[in-house]
């Protein structure tokens, strides 16, 4: 869709922030290639059974009207699992596992990170609803991983390249500044920003890792898109495995030839259609995030066969995509 190209190229350039390929110098060959295994294992790392905290906080507000909300705090117990390593790709699911109050254990499929080395493109968010092909900078791929973060339907939410680096004695991942939609929490209050401009950190840790997140909140004023308020995020992995953790691993072999299929689709649709458009809700992401999850809930529970689960998975994601 031409319109959403062109607006999320006038936005970048109403934000008037430097372009990310100036953030870093490009990395030499040979620096690239003596750091590639150290890569690999860092992001491997990040599977394994884990007990999460979740910490938001708005803290400067750059609308003079705005009212900076109350932190946010929530948690709990979160498997990752590596469901794909080609050696320069690498992909990580990420499962919920809810306990009720009779002890039973519920899974919810969680966000789910693509990274892959020396990319010459990734899918970007671009606008409501929309995400398009985006080159990575010639010069900017030797030695660098992208990641491409998906929502819990398997559609897009953000992507970006970065490279591993060590500052006083930390070892981490830095993104370029990425565009991404609203999370759930904020989309649900209708806020007067609509999007971030983040910068994103990986950074394994002795007890795990975290995932640490610089959210610029922007929102429309007299056309423009300016910046309403300064949000940081910490996601901390402990690692933990007092929970149900089969009950995770269960669900996934379970379904994991469905998510398969489902995220093969996305890439199709990707790929035919020159990104993804598709329209979203502000309390479940895609209109048919829904759906696709209770799908696999009944592949789980043996009331649906794969075979007709796929099938019908296929028919919403072509039925509710549009050509960009």
């Amino acid at each position: 869709m031409k319109t959403i190209r062109t607006t999320a190229a006038a936005l970048l350039i109403s934000v008037a922030l430097p372009l990310p390929a100036t953030a870093h110098p490009p990395i030499a060959a040979e620096d690239a290639a003596a750091n590639f295994e150290k890569d690999r294992a860092d992001i491997l790392a990040m599977a394994g059974n884990y007990r999460v905290s979740f910490n938001m906080q708005e803290s400067t507000r750059w609308d003079p009207d705005y009212e900076v909300l109350d932190p946010k705090r929530s948690g709990g117990n979160e498997v990752v699992r590596v469901i794909e390593d080609t050696g320069r790709k690498i992909v990580l699911q990420h499962l919920l596992v809810i306990t009720d109050e009779n002890d039973k254990s519920h899974i919810i499929k969680h966000w789910r990170q693509d990274w892959e080395y020396e990319p010459e493109k990734l899918l970007v968010y671009s606008d409501k609803g929309g995400w398009t092909w985006e080159d990575v900078p010639e010069r900017m791929r030797t030695g660098r991983w992208s990641q491409t973060v998906w929502q819990v339907d398997d559609s897009p939410r953000y992507g970006g390249w970065g490279q591993f680096e060590t500052q006083a004695g930390i070892r981490r991942w830095r993104s370029n500044w990425t565009w991404r939609p609203l999370a759930r929490r904020d989309a649900v209050r209708n806020p007067v920003y609509d999007r971030y401009y983040s910068i994103n950190r990986h950074q394994p840790t002795p007890d795990g890792w975290i995932h640490w997140q610089d959210n610029t909140k922007m929102g429309t004023r007299d056309g423009k898109l300016v910046p309403i308020v300064q949000e940081y995020v910490l996601n901390t992995y402990i690692k933990y495995d007092n929970y149900d953790v089969k009950a995770a691993d269960d669900y996934w072999a379970a379904t994991k030839d469905y998510w398969a299929a489902v995220r093969a689709e996305w890439d199709r649709i990707a790929a035919t259609k020159g990104g993804i458009a598709i329209e979203e809700k502000t309390d479940t992401g895609t209109v048919i995030s829904g759906r696709l999850l209770t799908i696999a809930d009944e592949i789980h529970e043996n009331r649906l066969t794969i075979a007709k689960a796929v099938a019908e998975a296929k028919k919403l994601i072509e039925a509710n995509t549009r050509k960009l």
